[in-house]
């Protein structure tokens, strides 16, 4: 399945360095819902250039219906005016992926460099944590906000998970909070260890996290999997829908299910986005 769940909820995000141009051409035919071409930390500074200039060649004609983000450099770099000039350059459809964002005002600078374009932010400090929401409604043009796990856990000097539970919660409230998609998991680093891949999706799902950043294709199936509604939680929510619809038909105000719950508009909104993300 290639595109996004429930037609606006990507479920798998596959980052490909720019400077490997095969890797790139290979990632934009996968069934990866969304291409995340890094210009950032997966590039040796000696070749920003080049890893620039792969982009803008392989992305100038990339189809519309094929969504790509692009991950440029931080405003604090020296390749980050050349990086987002590119990026003005290519079809409207491709979006702009900001690592380390903390400020509000650098966010407003780029979507002003960037009119129109989509521009998906990660949080990656403790600052940024701080700021999640600020950040998230800092422009029209944010579309998303999610963690870099691998920065933030060296910023809060971490050696495991455990510390990052809060941060990940704050970022899913303020997202939800600015109206924007619930944020995607960090990519799982050990690519062979498919079984951790998938009990650790269904912690972040539980937390409230839809869909996972990929490093390697082999993990895509898995995170699908791990994020896709089951068959006993899509039958739930078109009993949740049919009882509602019924319900007005009838003319009846209080809503029951068989085992006496009633049903309240959260619940009807929830049951919603289930059968939409199942599609």
């Amino acid at each position: 399945m290639t595109g996004s769940a429930g037609g606006g909820t990507p479920l798998t995000l596959l980052y490909v360095p720019a400077d490997r141009p095969d890797r790139v051409a290979k990632a934009l035919s996968s069934p990866a819902d969304v291409v995340l071409v890094d210009l950032e930390d997966a590039v040796a500074p000696s070749r920003k250039d080049e890893a620039r200039s792969n982009a803008a060649d392989l992305l100038a004609g990339v189809p519309a219906d094929r969504a790509v983000q692009v991950r440029i450099n931080h405003p604090s770099t020296p390749w980050h005016a050349d990086d987002a000039a590119m990026v003005a350059a290519l079809p409207a459809g491709v979006g702009a992926r900001i690592p380390k964002a903390e400020s509000a005002d650098e966010v407003r600078a780029l979507a002003a460099a960037l009119p129109g374009r989509a521009l998906h932010l990660l949080v990656e400090s403790a600052l940024g944590v701080e700021r999640a929401f600020e950040l998230a409604t800092a422009s029209p043009q944010v579309a998303s906000i999610g963690l870099g796990e691998a920065d933030l856990r060296s910023d809060l000097r971490l050696d495991g998970d455990d510390g990052l539970t809060w941060a990940r919660s704050r970022v899913i409230v303020a997202a939800r909070a600015a109206r924007l998609p619930p944020p995607v998991m960090s990519a799982y680093t050990n690519v062979r260890d498919l079984d951790g891949l998938a009990a650790s999706c269904r912690a972040g799902r539980a937390l409230g996290f839809c869909g996972r950043t990929a490093i390697h294709p082999a993990h895509l199936d898995t995170i699908r999997g791990a994020f896709l509604p089951s068959a006993a939680e899509v039958a739930a929510a078109r009993e949740v829908l049919e009882r509602v619809q019924g319900a007005a038909v009838e003319g009846v105000g209080a809503v029951a299910l068989e085992d006496g719950t009633f049903l309240d508009a959260a619940m009807v909104e929830r049951a919603r986005w289930v059968v939409e993300t199942a599609r």
